[in-house]
């Protein structure tokens, strides 16, 4: 019988074949850690990162519910317990609100949203039992504002990052963190076609919107400021944490939109608050 080495934490991290999930896995692997590092494909993970004492590689498509709930009971037979679930899979849509098809719009919220509810809820009743635990779900800059082009898809981020707001602070009580965790632009292969749908219809109303972030994609695929190694690093920095953020924007693309968006706000709503104070009952 093969004995598996004590591992200071165990991580499961969904969307680990590449990408960020990838170098969060890496990271984590190096630093000593355990990961059940899942995948619509396992053995791109194995092809990736090899065979390791302290890596499990498990096939997980995160819309299915059933899948999730075997992919936790495989990392609980292999290793005890989760510590640290990061929830990473996901991807984009490029097009204009109005382009977007119902399909795509569906099938966006069925991985974005509802399978990481999936993931969480597979994974949170060993995380309760034991009062410990961080769950981390990946949003994005587009998760702090939404623009042309990505409306869509940011709306995914914009839930995610309600449902960690709401995770902070169902789980405190219990001993367990929630962060959700908002990357700019990081040079992965997010813009290209594994991970970015580009919706087939085109309206050219909105090709001095939405059709100049379809061609600007393009240039930036591949040249994104952030470095997605240092990203990894700052995660484990995040997990060490005795105090864990609710939020931790990563990169100066985020920060900066984190501060226009507070200057927007603070700005319109000073414009608007004498009709926004007009609408309660007279004292």
């Amino acid at each position: 019988m093969t004995t598996i080495p004590t591992f200071k934490r165990v991580w499961l991290i969904t969307g680990a074949s590449r990408g960020i999930g990838a170098r969060i896995t890496e990271a984590a692997l190096a630093h000593g850690d355990a990961v059940v590092a899942t995948a619509r494909d396992a053995a791109s993970i194995e092809r990736r990162l090899g065979t390791q004492s302290g890596l499990l590689a498990v096939a997980l498509d995160v819309t299915d519910e059933a899948q999730a709930a075997r992919a936790t009971a495989a990392a609980l037979a292999r290793f005890g317990r989760i510590d640290i679930l990061v929830n990473n899979a996901g991807y984009g849509l490029l097009g204009a609100v109005e382009e977007a098809s119902v399909d795509e719009v569906r099938r966006l919220y069925e991985t974005n949203v509802f399978g990481l509810l999936n993931v969480t809820r597979a994974v949170l009743p060993q995380m309760r039992e034991r009062r410990s635990g961080h769950v981390i779900n990946i949003s994005s800059l587009g998760g702090v504002r939404s623009a042309a082009g990505f409306g869509v898809y940011c709306s995914t981020k914009f839930a995610v990052e309600g449902i960690t707001e709401a995770l902070h602070a169902e789980l405190a009580p219990l001993g367990i963190h929630a962060t959700v965790v908002e990357p700019g632009y990081f040079r992965t292969e997010f813009l290209e076609g594994q991970s970015l749908v580009t919706s087939p219809r085109e309206l050219g109303d909105y090709a001095a919107s939405a059709g100049q972030v379809r061609e600007a994609a393009k240039r930036i695929s591949l040249n994104q400021p952030g470095d997605p190694e240092r990203l990894a690093q700052a995660m484990l920095t995040l997990v060490d944490a005795k105090t864990p953020p609710l939020r931790l924007p990563l990169g100066t693309d985020t920060l900066q939109a984190i501060a226009d968006k507070h200057a927007f706000v603070e700005r319109e709503t000073a414009e608007w608050r004498e009709v926004a104070a007009s609408t309660d009952f007279p004292a």
